[in-house]
């Protein structure tokens, strides 16, 4: 099934207010800079965005939330944001904090179809408040449910037509687990290949995971901090 589109602004062809979203992406490494662009200018608001972070002030997820179109954080830190920070301190920005173990393995979990599991992470701390603990092999463990979305937006390096799709380094991160959980996973990717180009052994996220596919542009692949030694 050729599952092709012609850019980010069709690909998100159905998404409106109040929707979950997965995005994925770490700090700046990995994030669907076109999809993200596409709905700043499409105006969709009251988004609930489960992402390992928000980017920065002014990049990423942070273009989202200076336009207040994010009404809920489902994330494992703040990072380099200070709108984020801002935003969830007055309460202006719902947010949910969750340990990155934690958050990873509840959106494979969804993609799975395995509606909840235990962990020790998290027990003893406002992470467990209001879940339901159990006790294994001595140790107590929270119950923690999955996590699935309404749309999956997700940045590879390569893909075909098909949505078969590799990423390239520490750029997989939270894709590979956000892409099987989504109801509609869109992959922007660097480079469209034709199906058979890709080595099977090396095919990251199949295509049976993915509805839309589309090659981005205009990639800016920031670095969140450079630091540099100072010339001797």
């Amino acid at each position: 099934m050729n599952k092709l589109v012609t850019n980010a602004s069709e690909a998100i062809v159905g998404l409106k207010d109040g929707m979950t979203l997965m995005l994925g992406g770490f700090g700046l490494c990995g994030i669907p800079e076109n999809c993200i662009s596409a709905m700043v200018e499409l105006g969709v608001k009251d988004l609930v965005c489960i992402s390992n972070n928000a980017g920065v002030d002014d990049f990423g997820l942070g273009l989202l939330l200076q336009k207040r179109q994010i009404r809920k954080m489902i994330s494992s830190y703040v990072g380099e944001n200070d709108e984020f920070e801002r935003q969830m301190l007055s309460g202006e920005l719902e947010v949910d904090l969750i340990p990155q173990g934690s958050l990873a393995e509840r959106c494979r979990a969804g993609g799975a179809g395995i509606p909840a599991f235990f962990t020790p992470a998290g027990f003893g701390t406002e992470v467990a408040d209001g879940k339901e603990v159990r006790s294994f092999n001595g140790k107590p463990h929270i119950l923690e449910l999955a996590l699935t979305a309404d749309f999956a937006m997700i940045k590879a390096w390569k893909g075909d037509r098909y949505g078969n799709l590799i990423y390239k380094g520490t750029a997989r991160n939270f894709n590979p687990v956000m892409a099987m959980a989504g109801k509609i996973t869109i992959a922007e990717v660097e480079e469209i290949v034709e199906p058979g180009e890709l080595d099977p052994n090396f095919v990251h996220t199949p295509g049976v995971f993915v509805q839309r596919i589309f090659q981005g542009s205009n990639y800016e692949k920031r670095i969140e901090q450079r630091t540099v030694r100072s010339r001797s």
